[in-house]
C-alpha cells in the first residue's frame, strides 16, 4: 500500500471532532428522498486522484448528501456536477459526471482534497474543526509535494486553510498573507495558487460564478502544471 493510499485509511477511521461525527452519522439516518434506501458512507472523506498529481483542487468540506453520502470527494452534488464537467472539459477528468466510488472515473494529474473532511452542519466547520483537521491537508499536500507545481482553491474559506499549511511546509508565503478573490494567482516557489469562487449552487444561481469562469481558472491551473 502506499503513503497516500494509508493516509487516506487514516482519515477515513477519524474522529477527532465530535459535532462532526454526530452530525455526519445523524445526516445518515435521514436521508433525503432521492437516496432513501442508500447506505451513506458517513465517515471523514479522503482525498480522490492521481497520487503524482500536478494539480490539486483544495474545496471547503464534503456536502451533507453529497460525499458524506458517496464517500468521495465533490461526487453526488450539484457542486461537483459543475467541478467534474470542467475537469472533463479541460481533459483533467475520464467522464464528465461522478457518481459514486465505483463509477470508474478517472482523473489526469490532478487530486480533490478538503481542509475539513467530515460534513459540517450548514456546510460551516468552525475554526476549531479546521484547525484540528489542518494535519491531514498537510500531510497529503506533503506526499504530493514532488509532482505538485498548481493548485486551485475554491473559496476564501480554503484559501485561509491552504496558506498557513504551505508557510509551515516552508513555502514563501508573503507576509501579510494575499487575499482570496477568484483569478488571484500567488506564485509560491515553484507552486503556483489560484483562487476561484466556490462551486456552490448558491454562486451560480447568483451569477456570481459561471461555468466559463471555473473553466478559465482551471485551464490557467492546469496550464501551469504542465498538464494543458
Amino acid at each position: 500500500m502506499s503513503a497516500l493510499a494509508e493516509l487516506d485509511a487514516a482519515v477515513a477511521d477519524c474522529r477527532a471532532c465530535p459535532r462532526l461525527v454526530a452530525w455526519r452519522e445523524q445526516v445518515a439516518l435521514k436521508p433525503r428522498p432521492a437516496f432513501v434506501g442508500e447506505e451513506y458512507w458517513a465517515r471523514p472523506v479522503p482525498g480522490f486522484g492521481a497520487e503524482d498529481a500536478a494539480l490539486a483542487v483544495v474545496g471547503l468540506a464534503p456536502s451533507a448528501h453529497g460525499a458524506n453520502r458517496t464517500g468521495r470527494m465533490f461526487t453526488g452534488d450539484p457542486s461537483g456536477d459543475l467541478l467534474f464537467r470542467v475537469l472533463y472539459e479541460t481533459g483533467l477528468a475520464s467522464q464528465p459526471r461522478s457518481r459514486g466510488r465505483d463509477d470508474g472515473l478517472v482523473l489526469r494529474g490532478t487530486r480533490l482534497v478538503s481542509p475539513v473532511r467530515c460534513a459540517p452542519p450548514d456546510n460551516r466547520p468552525t475554526p476549531a474543526e479546521r484547525d484540528t483537521c489542518r494535519h491531514w491537508l498537510a500531510d497529503e499536500l506533503a506526499l504530493l509535494r514532488p509532482t505538485l507545481r498548481a493548485v486551485v482553491v475554491l473559496g476564501a474559506f480554503g484559501w485561509q486553510a491552504l496558506l498557513p499549511v504551505l508557510a509551515e511546509a516552508g513555502l514563501p508565503v508573503p507576509s501579510p498573507r494575499p487575499r482570496f478573490g477568484h483569478g488571484v494567482q500567488v506564485q509560491l516557489a515553484d507552486l503556483r495558487i489560484f483562487g476561484c469562487y466556490h462551486v456552490s449552487p448558491r454562486n451560480v444561481q447568483t451569477g456570481r460564478l459561471t461555468h466559463s469562469m471555473v473553466g478559465t481558472v482551471i485551464t490557467a491551473a492546469a496550464t501551469a502544471a504542465g498538464l494543458v
